[in-house]
């Protein structure tokens, strides 16, 4: 008798060359290598995917991992976020778990990420349509800043809101409330993927420009799985000196 299947795993990076806050930040220099080739390199580290595509809209990125010996796609379509561009990419293909690497962030931690991928194997996983990481926050200034989103959960760790606003809000500064960053990693199901691809986006998204919302406005279970680690990722020239020193 047959064990269940093994999920093909495949990893996707979108890698956008115009990023509004830092243009061209994923062909910056991060000490010898860009942004992108050492975060696709990462990626292919751990182990844990049977392909590592990056997908762009930019011929410099695509010749850049093209150089570097990866595999990268070409976007067909102008696309507004990296899910679109994603589900492009693996409309055709043969895939059961889909995992979008931000290609901004070139420090992929190999344990929250065996963390989100362990939770397709659990008990009640069918009820999962799609898996990310949060992390605490515990600096007053990294709450209320608006380019950290913030998740909040039920007791289940499924996602019940996004929103670059704290939230909760404290009404009651008595309360016990962990505020939690959304980190941008996740793992999707590849029919929860085709879905929002094909679903228009609707006002809560459209407020407050975070894409994850659209699954939660159609009804889609976004399972969070909670790290310690806090990713670094690169959205100003501040933030590559930061990777710079990190890496020396």
């Amino acid at each position: 008798m047959k064990g269940p299947a093994k999920n093909k795993i495949i990893a996707m990076i979108p890698a956008r060359y115009e990023a509004s806050r830092f243009p061209g930040k994923l062909m910056q220099d991060l000490n010898g290598k860009t942004v992108i080739t050492r975060t696709y390199e990462a990626a292919v580290r751990t182990g844990f995917f049977d392909e590592v595509y990056v997908v762009t809209d930019s011929q410099k990125i695509f010749d850049e991992i093209i150089n570097a010996g990866g595999q990268v796609i070409r976007s067909k379509k102008e696309h507004e976020c990296g899910s679109d561009r994603i589900a492009e990419a693996v409309e055709h293909m043969n895939v059961d778990i889909v995992v979008n690497v931000q290609g901004d962030e070139p420090f992929i931690d190999k344990n929250s990420l065996a963390s989100l991928l362990e939770v397709f194997q659990q008990e009640g996983a069918e009820e999962i349509d799609l898996a990310s990481l949060k992390t605490a926050l515990k600096e007053s200034d990294e709450i209320t800043n608006p380019n950290n989103v913030k998740v909040i959960t039920g007791k289940e760790d499924f996602a019940l809101y996004f929103s670059r606003f704290p939230i909760p809000y404290p009404r009651d500064t008595s309360a016990k409330v962990t505020y939690y960053k959304h980190i941008g990693i996740y793992a999707f199901r590849k029919s929860a993927l085709m879905d929002f691809y094909r679903l228009p986006m609707l006002p809560l998204e459209a407020a407050e420009k975070i894409e994850c919302i659209r699954y939660l406005e159609y009804g889609k279970k976004i399972k969070m799985v909670e790290t310690s680690v806090k990713s670094i990722g690169i959205d100003t020239p501040e933030d590559l000196e930061k990777a710079r020193k990190l890496l020396s």
